[in-house]
């Protein structure tokens, strides 16, 4: 059989009448790492990365139609699933006997409501980690065995909507294969405002799956049942070393907890200093997760970007959100990065809480401002499919679920005791601009690039998109 899989673009802005080429997207991993998979068991397998290669629905079809595949599989985020949807729909069209597949978040949390919605455009949603149910759904289709016995899966049958039990999470993490980057022929680099902080030829990896905590606006918790298991230093090495002879020089972690364990990034660090690695590298931290051996060693091993989920100045706040930290902790972290030489480090934060207060609002905006750091990330609380906070709205009678499924929404706009949307929109843009124009940190910005090559690196590569940048801020703001 022949499989090809799509990552879908946005469908916010989808315009089919213009080419809209993403330049801050990472590569997707998931759907590379299914290809591999497919790859080693001798299925011949193609992939498209929509965003990143701009294509128009339209010409993402031809794409598919060119392809011929028996099996076309999605990967759909709640960003993506209308997009994927109707793409599908259209290779229906014109193909009728191809298999079409949804994997991802999207497909995990809304498997039902995916067939009861679009019947005839998919066949079969894989629900959670996806790599031994394409194998086994592929040999199902290919000798036509029982959907039923292949775990992990919602499909039709006939009438009736069939869910088979979850499939249990891979545990040796070592045992599949690298995702096969040279599958897409895309140019991908991590955005920060609309300035690029990876200029050189920039790829994603992630080192572990999974997360222990249980933040209620995250549905990470309920994707990976709450469990954190990761690859081993030795293999993780290995495919930085052979990143390194692809000509890659740049990196993110996209861990969901990347500093759980701190003395197994410490080994790691240790051992890509000692393989001689030079790549530039960014990755997220928990502000309760970052000693500053553990910063010291990871900024020696080449970390340049370090992003720290914040959230809130407000331990009410903090505590609604169950994010288990204290604004003490985030201060902390923020001068132990600063200490340990970390280039740019980007705060994380989210308002629009259901009682959260304009003075709340506020008081995080001005925390922002008091912590050294180089960019704030300010993000209004939206709940989606597979959080707590879904759930929770929906019994409470203050969210439709079957209106809001496919995109999520804001907490605002469906809470009446949370800040107006629009306000605190107006908050957010005079908190960014009024962040960047202060005097002092215009100054410390310029004294910290005049210490670190890297920095002075990106502001050259930026120069020439300064107009780009702009619409970046705006979009932050």
């Amino acid at each position: 059989m022949k499989i090809s899989l799509v990552n879908a673009s946005p469908n916010t802005g989808f315009d089919e009448r213009e080419r809209r080429k993403s330049i801050a997207s990472f590569p997707p991993l998931g759907i590379l790492y299914l290809a591999s998979v497919l790859k080693e068991t001798g299925i011949e397998v193609s992939v498209l990365d929509q965003p990143a290669e701009g294509l128009t629905m339209g010409e993402t079809v031809n794409w598919v139609e060119k392809e011929d595949p028996d099996i076309l599989g999605f990967s759909t985020f709640s960003s993506s699933g209308r997009t994927a949807a109707a793409i599908s729909h259209e290779v229906k069209e014109k193909n009728p006997n191809v298999i079409i597949l949804f994997g991802n978040y999207y497909a995990t949390f809304n498997a039902e409501r995916i067939f009861k919605k679009y019947p005839s455009s998919v066949d079969v949603t894989v629900r959670g980690e996806g790599e031994n149910t394409i194998i086994e759904l592929v040999d199902c289709f290919d000798n036509r065995g029982n959907l039923k016995e292949v775990h992990g899966i919602t499909f039709k049958d006939g009438e009736k909507i069939v869910s088979t039990p979850d499939r249990p999470l891979i545990k040796d993490l070592d045992s599949i294969p690298f995702p096969d980057r040279r599958l897409i022929d895309a140019e991908y680099h991590c955005d920060i405002a609309g300035a690029n902080v990876a200029p050189k030829k920039f790829t994603s990896i992630v080192s572990s799956r999974g997360c222990v905590y249980k933040c209620r606006f995250c549905s990470c918790t309920r994707f990976a049942r709450n469990m954190w298991r990761p690859r081993s230093v030795e293999n993780v090495l290995e495919e930085l070393c052979f990143l390194a002879g692809e000509g890659y020089e740049q990196f993110i972690f996209t861990d969901d907890s990347f500093t759980l364990n701190q003395k197994r990034v410490i080994k790691l660090c240790r051992a890509i200093k000692k393989e001689k690695i030079d790549m530039d590298w960014i990755c997220e931290g928990r502000v309760d997760n970052c000693s500053y051996e553990m910063l010291r060693e990871i900024a020696k091993a080449g970390c340049k970007v370090l992003y720290f989920g914040i959230e809130s100045a407000n331990q009410r706040i903090l505590d609604y959100y169950n994010k288990q930290t204290t604004p003490q902790q985030s201060e902390a972290a923020v001068k132990s990065a600063r200490k340990a030489q970390i280039d740019i480090v980007v705060g994380s934060f989210i308002v629009g809480a259901p009682n959260e207060t304009r003075e709340e609002i506020q008081n995080t905006i001005d925390f922002a401002r008091r912590i050294s750091i180089d960019i704030p990330q300010f993000n209004i609380l939206g709940v989606y499919p597979g959080t707590d906070l879904w759930n929770e709205f929906e019994v409470a009678g203050l969210l439709d679920g079957g209106e809001y499924w496919e995109t999520g929404i804001a907490v605002s706009e469906i809470c009446p005791t949370a800040v107006p949307l629009a306000e605190i929109k107006r908050m957010i843009h005079d908190a960014f601009y009024g962040f960047v124009r202060r005097p002092s940190f215009i100054l410390g910005q310029v004294a910290r690039t005049l210490k670190s090559s890297y920095r002075m690196r990106v502001l050259m590569d930026n120069l020439s998109q300064i107009g780009e940048i702009r619409e970046g801020i705006r979009a932050v703001a």
